[in-house]
């Protein structure tokens, strides 16, 4: 696990360019490699990008993203994908130790939250077992392959260390 860099970006659009990806996050077909050059190459200030990486290749990101309003300051959301090649591996769970040691222990996050399509079921499994809980449903949330599908909105929920 490390930081994404600007480099990155071909791994990140192959990664998104996947069925399993871009039709299990908010992503379109297609993804623009230029897109990503972009947003790796100026990453908005605050967020957290990471790359999983076996023998030079990236296998996977993830990343955590603060909110605009500073009411919000206390939570993240978090997004993440893995090659299809490298899922049911380990790889997600590596994220989101990476991800979850990070909020707690350095960034003092108290409310990490995602979104996830309901049938899922391996990535809600992988959540709840890192403390996320099914807070409400999404109803018809996004359009994917011509229907709408509906999303778990999940949460964990960290109380901050006494002062």
């Amino acid at each position: 696990m490390r930081r994404a860099e600007p480099g990155d970006y071909e791994a990140f659009a192959r990664i998104f360019s996947e069925r399993s990806a871009y039709s299990g996050t908010l992503q379109v077909p297609l993804p623009s490699r230029e897109a990503w050059r972009k947003r790796l190459a100026e990453p908005v200030d605050g967020d957290y990008i990471f790359a999983a990486e076996i023998d030079g290749k990236v296998i996977g990101n993830a990343g955590l993203h603060h909110h605009a309003s500073p009411r919000r300051a206390h939570a993240m959301h978090l997004g993440m994908a893995v090659h299809d090649d490298f899922q049911g591996k380990g790889v997600g769970t590596a994220l989101m130790k990476v991800l979850t040691e990070l909020a707690d222990g350095w960034l003092n996050v108290t409310r990490l939250e995602l979104t996830v399509f309901t049938d899922n079921k391996r990535a809600v499994a992988l959540y709840e077992k890192f403390g996320f809980v099914i807070e409400g449903t999404h109803r018809a949330y996004a359009l994917r392959d011509g229907r709408y599908v509906d999303a778990h909105c999940m949460a964990r929920l960290r109380s901050k260390p006494a002062a």
